[in-house]
Parts: structure tokens; sequence; C-alpha cells
């Protein structure tokens, strides 16, 4: 079945099924929020919350779920000096984000649960979100962040209402939609390494009340700052430039009927990450004397270019009938590009270090994916509330690695079609009591060929193909213990689908294959405002196991990415969310998260560094050794996770005010692999942020000095241990200046 067929297909049946709907009367909205994602509350209150966990909008207090968000003057702090998605790392308890490709693949991790596969076709059990668009592909979960309204994070499975691959959780990214009146927002800010980062939007009523149009972008870009060692030039990696764009039309033709069209554009030309030979150890995880954050000493790698296109064309059509909405939401999306990177982090002739033999490689992928969701949701006024729905996705994409000079070319074609059916009902036992219940049955198929073969791989296509079935549910229980106090308990099931691996068929060995993975999780919590509501104190344990859990042993000194099934995994913590309004100009929002997880399999062995010093018991197999895992946390799963802002105003006149808002991140010590070493695993770190400047108190305009990674740490996030001791690490410091409007 092709993309195209399937398209018009779905799009053909929902313009039939909307018809069908065209004389019902409409239905009022029951919640209040401005584009931010917040109700106003009064002085010295909080602001409500609105989230959207249960594909309607709702008060955050009133929801069965562990979530957190960042609001749009938030998510902008944090891409000041011009970062990327991964800046999302540890902004929320529970959220890890990383990666190994640049400004191209992230790998998101909730509750510890996450893939350290770098590859372009690596699978994930957090699934993000955009507009109500899946970005399943790695290199579309990249595209970029701006004119956000909020970013939620919902942990733990979401597998009823959002389908398969989210048993961890879901980045769920809202972008601000046109409106009946004239409206433009926008941020830019310039720092150090000629930084620029530049965002905003404009709403424009082209016929109020029927047509409006919102088109809104994205600049960032920096100059190179470090140098090579090796060849003796400046100022030669670093560098990027990045533009996005995204055009919204929303038509209302009656009270009862909207159309919302968008279609959004990225252009990146970047560098992939660099990464730094033997800067750790031997012996332990400390950065040594060849670690120089403003040197690399390449001597391959192709100036580490990497440079990635994505188009993403959505339609969402809303009918409001007496007694229910009708939705359809149909995507298409492109994503294509390449990068490349000098991957032993050095050079044979001065190293640092010793470094074996030299890795240089670059992997390319042009995907087309489509979704088509159809859902029908009850009224949000009565006792009872229900929706049902069905979900259909597919993908191809095409993935070439290419070495320089080793191995020659090799095309692989990965093809993925799932489709679902899902239901949900919320009912109200007494006015205290609220029960809810899920459950979605899901098909999903994934076929493996390679479509270009070289002397390495040799002439097979190497076919593979998996498929599985399964239903998903969650049941949870919302009680009112007091007018602002709740307490509620949750049940959920999820899965992330069977999984093809052949990256390393360009270097001569045979695909892996993953089976489902299967997750049963269970939490309970409290949500509480108090003191006049200018507190608010949300938590969460939760315990989970997971049935053969999906893990990649990447690396090793045999350099592959291999896909293994571990028998059963468990993860067990909790989560706390918190905010003071200490006065009405002074506000504190803090949140910590301890996530403890464990693989359980006494058998599995999985391959080793090249370098460092492994604390696994090890075993010989086949005259290779290997090291036993059982019993070790889950890769890139920090045990401790904080996040601390403060913002503090003086007022000045009658309309303006001096502030002061300081942001900061903590991650405790994570393990990096999913065996444990000396070397690869990082110790706690901090980084912080401050912004000082003047605002007007109506948020129309605002100017501030600020200054990111504050402390200049210098922290690892992340490793490659095939070869040598290689690491990559953090952003340095920048300041930098910024203004920002809104009317």
């Amino acid at each position: 079945m092709t993309i195209r067929s399937t398209a018009a297909r779905f799009l053909g049946a929902s313009t039939l099924a909307f018809a069908a709907f065209a004389a019902q009367p409409a239905l009022a909205q029951d919640v209040d929020a401005d584009s931010s994602g917040t109700a106003e509350a009064g002085a010295g209150q909080l602001n409500t919350i609105i989230v959207t966990a249960n594909r309607r909008e709702e008060n955050l207090q009133d929801v069965a779920v562990s979530a957190a968000t960042l609001d749009a003057s938030t998510v902008r702090t944090i891409f000041d000096a011009g970062a990327e998605i991964t800046a999302l790392a540890a902004r929320v308890p529970g959220l890890f984000v990383e990666s190994s490709n640049g400004r191209a693949a992230p790998r998101f991790y909730i509750r510890g649960l996450g893939n350290t596969d770098f590859d372009l076709a690596a699978s994930q059990p957090v699934s993000v979100v955009m507009d109500d668009v899946v970005m399943e592909n790695v290199t579309l979960k990249s595209f970029p962040i701006f004119d956000v309204e909020r970013i939620e994070v919902l942990r733990g499975p979401q597998g009823t209402l959002f389908g398969r691959n989210t048993p961890a959780g879901i980045v769920k990214i809202d972008t601000v939609k046109p409106g009946d009146e004239f409206a433009v927002d926008g941020s830019v800010s310039y720092g150090s390494f000629n930084s620029i980062s530049a965002d905003g939007g404009v709403t424009l009523p082209l016929a109020p009340g029927v047509v409006s149009l919102r088109l809104s972008g994205l600049w960032q870009q920096r100059d190179n700052w470090v140098d090579n060692g090796f060849t003796g030039e400046e100022d030669v990696y670093g560098a990027y430039s990045e533009v996005a764009g995204r055009a919204q039309l929303l038509i209302t033709p009656g009270d009862r009927l909207s159309i919302l069209g968008s279609y959004s554009i990225r252009d990146l030309d970047g560098q992939s990450t660099l990464f730094r030979a033997n800067i750790l150890g031997p012996g332990d995880n400390e950065l040594n004397e060849n670690y120089d954050r403003d040197t690399v000493f390449y001597d391959a790698g192709g100036r580490n270019e990497a440079a990635y296109k994505a188009e993403i064309a959505s339609a969402k059509v809303d009918y409001e009938a007496d007694f229910a909405t009708f939705t359809s939401i149909t995507s298409w999306a492109n994503s294509e590009g390449r990068s490349r990177g000098d991957i032993d982090g050095g050079n044979l002739v001065t190293g640092p270090g010793f470094i074996p033999f030299p890795s240089d490689t670059q992997d390319s992928i042009d995907l087309d994916q489509f979704t088509q969701e159809v859902r029908i949701a009850s009224a949000a006024n009565g006792p009872v509330q229900w929706q049902v729905g069905g979900f259909y996705f597919d993908s191809d994409f095409d993935v070439t690695t290419i070495g320089f000079d080793f191995p020659p070319p090799v095309t692989v074609n990965h093809t993925n079609e799932s489709w679902a059916v899902f239901g949900q009902v919320t009912g109200e036992i007494t006015p205290a009591l609220k029960l809810t219940g899920g459950l979605r049955y899901t098909e999903d198929e994934k076929q493996f060929a390679v479509t270009q073969t070289s002397f390495i791989s040799g002439p097979d296509a190497q076919e593979r193909s998996v498929k599985d079935e399964r239903i998903s549910w969650d049941l949870a229980a919302f009680y009112d213990v007091g007018a602002d106090a709740s307490v509620y308990a949750r049940v959920a099931s999820g899965f992330r689908a069977p999984t093809i691996q052949g990256r390393d068929v360009a270097f001569g060995s045979a695909p892996s294959i993953a089976t489902s993975e299967k997750i049963m999780s269970y939490e309970a919590g409290f949500k509480s405002e108090f003191a006049g509501r200018s507190v608010r104190l949300n938590g969460a344990v939760y315990y989970y196991t997971i049935d053969d859990p999906q893990f990649t042993a990447v690396g090793g000194a045999g350099n592959l990415v291999q896909l293994v099934n571990a028998d059963k995994g468990r993860g067990y913590g909790f989560e706390l969310d918190s905010a003071f309004q200490i006065t009405p100009d002074f506000l504190v929002t803090a949140g910590v998260s301890w996530n403890k997880t464990e693989i359980q399999d006494d058998t599995l062995a999985v391959g080793i560094c090249a370098q460092c010093t492994v604390t696994d018991p090890t075993v010989v197999l086949s005259g290779n050794t290997r090291a036993l895992v059982d019993g070790n946390p889950f890769p890139n799963a920090p045990e401790w996770i904080a996040d601390v802002t403060a913002r503090y105003g003086v007022p000045v006149g009658n309309a303006g005010e001096i502030f002061a808002f300081t942001d900061w991140a903590y991650q405790g010590k994570t393990n990096l692999f999913i065996y444990e070493s000396a070397e690869f695993n990082t110790n706690n770190q901090v980084e912080g942020g401050l912004r000082v400047g003047y605002a007007k108190r109506d948020g129309t305009f605002e100017v501030a000095a600020f200054v990111r990674n504050i402390l200049d740490a210098d922290n690892v996030k992340g490793g490659i241990d095939f070869n040598n001791n290689t690491a990559f690490v953090n952003d340095p410091r920048v300041f930098g200046i910024s203004a920002r409007v809104s009317y």
C-alpha cells in the first residue's frame, strides 16, 4: 500500500464523514485559556495550567496522570542562546534528552526508559507529538521548537489515546494557533560566538471570525569557535545555521465547523556532534588533560557537516455536533539529510591518546510518513465523557551508510505500517469520584531490505519482516478529598512494537531484531493547591515492569549496533512538581524525580569497550569477552533529576518592572551504556541560566541580558566506546542580550 493511495483514501473518507454531520448545533468550550496554555488567576495566585493529556483541554489538577508543563516564556528562555531540543533535558522531573547526532536525531527518555541507538532508523519508547502529529522518526523528533504555546510531558504509558511506542510517555508540543484578533509575538537574542536566535509569529485575521492566518518562523545561527589542533586551523567547528517556518490557515465557515491547515519547513546547515578522543579516565570518569573545550584534533570527518531538510503538512477538521465533536487529523511529513563525523575523535599521529584505527562515516536518510486519525469525543458537560477513534500510520525511508574509506556505501530500506482503534470513557461516580478506562487495539508491521549492496554487505537483500498485534489499556480513579486537593491511582499497559536494526549490514553483519517490549505500570499520586492558591504541590509514585525490554548494544570493540531483548526490566520512583507564588512579584517553581531502573536477565551478555575498565562480570563467548548486565541500570537513566526556576520583579512606575529570572537543571549520576565501566558514566551535573532586564507588566515588551550555562560547566553528555574512550560535552557558557514583544 502506497502512502499516496492511502492518503487519498483517508482524505476522501474523512470528507464524507464530516459532511454527514453538517446539520448539528454547536457546543461551547468548557475551558478558557490564553495562548500560553494558562488561565489567568487573581493577584498573588498561581495561574491555572491547561493540559490536553486526554485529548481535550483540562485543568492539570483534574487529570489522573503525572504530567508537567513548560510555558512559552520558559521555553524561549531555554532556547535564548540558540539551543536545540536536547536543551529540554532535566527541565521537568523524569525527562532526559541527549543526542550524538548534533541537532538532527535526539533521544528521549522518561522515567529512565529510552533507546541509546544512534542510528537514523532507531525506534524509541517516548513519542513526540507536535500539533497532534506523531513525529516517529528521530529526524522528525528534532524539528525545531518555535512559536510555542506550551510543552507537556506526560509520564508513564500513554498507549490508549496516543498509540504504540509510548510505553515511557509523551512529549507533546503545541504551537500558537490562528485567532480572531491581530497578534504579534516574537523574541530575538544575540550572544557569544555570534549566536543569534529569532523566534516569532503573527496572526492575520483575513476575514474576522471566518478566516485567519498564522505565520511563524525561527532563525538560529552560530559561528565556528572550535580550533583543529591537528591541522592548526582556528575556528573551524561549532557553527550552525537553521531556519524553519510554519503557516497555519484556520477556516471557520460556521459555528460548528473548523478547518486548520498547517505547512512547516526546516532547513539545517550545521555540524554533527564533536567527538573528543580519550578525554575520559583511564580508570575513572573524570575529564583528563586530553580535553580542551575549544580544540579538537581531527584528520577526517569532512568538517563534520550535517544538513537536513523537512516538510510537514497537516489538516485538522473539527465538527461540533449536539452530542459530540468529530475530529479528523491528516498529516504527511518528509525528512531528508545527511551527517558525517570524525567518529574516532582524533587522529592516528597525535591522538590524543591511543587510537587503533580511523573511523569516518556518514549516514543519510530520505523519509516519507503519513498518518490519519479520526476521533469522536463526547460533549464535555455531562457526568459521562467518552471518545472513540481510529489511527493509521505509514512510513517508508532509506538509510545510507558511507565510510571514508571503509565501508563502501550501503542503503537499506525500512517500511512500517500500523493501524489501531481505541476508546476511552470517564464516569462521575459521585461528585468527588471519577473513574476512567481506556482500550486500544494495534497492529504493527515492519519490513526491511538492503537496496544497495557492497562487497562487504554481500549480494543478498537480507529481507526481514516483523509483525505484532497488541491490546493496550489503562484504568484510573480520581478522587477529590477537598476543594483544592485530590488523589489518584492509575494502572496502564503499553508496548513498543518489534524493531529491525540494519546499520551493521554496511559492516558485514546481519540485521538484528527485537521483539515487542510490554510494560505494565502502576502509579498513585496527589494534586493540591493551598494557601489561597499560592502554592501548588503535585506528586506521584510509580512502579513498572517490562517483559522483553528492547535495548541497543551500541559500539563495543566490535563496533556493532545490535538490538537485544532482555528477559525483564523494572523501574520505580517518584516525581514531585511544585510552584510557589511567594508574593505577586515573586514566583518559584521546583521539581525533583528519583528513578531506579534494573535490567533483569542473568544470561544477557553484551560486547564491551575497546579501552575502558569494565566493572561488570565478564564471560568469554566464541572467543569474545562479553559483559553480564543483570542488575545494571537502564542506559542513560539518571537516578535523580531536579529543576528550579525563580522570577522576582520590582515595580517601576505604573506599567513596568525590573526583573530577574534564573533556571537550574540537575542531572544525577548516569550510566551511558548497557554495561557498566569506570569511564562511561557521568557524575552529578548542574547547569543554570540567568536573565535580568526590564519588562512591561502587561507582557507586551521585555529587554534583558542573559547568560546560559552560567557556571561554564564541562559536562559529559555521551560517549563512544568501540575505538577509544571518546566522549562529547555540553555547550559552553554564552552571554547575550534579548528582546521580546507581544501584542
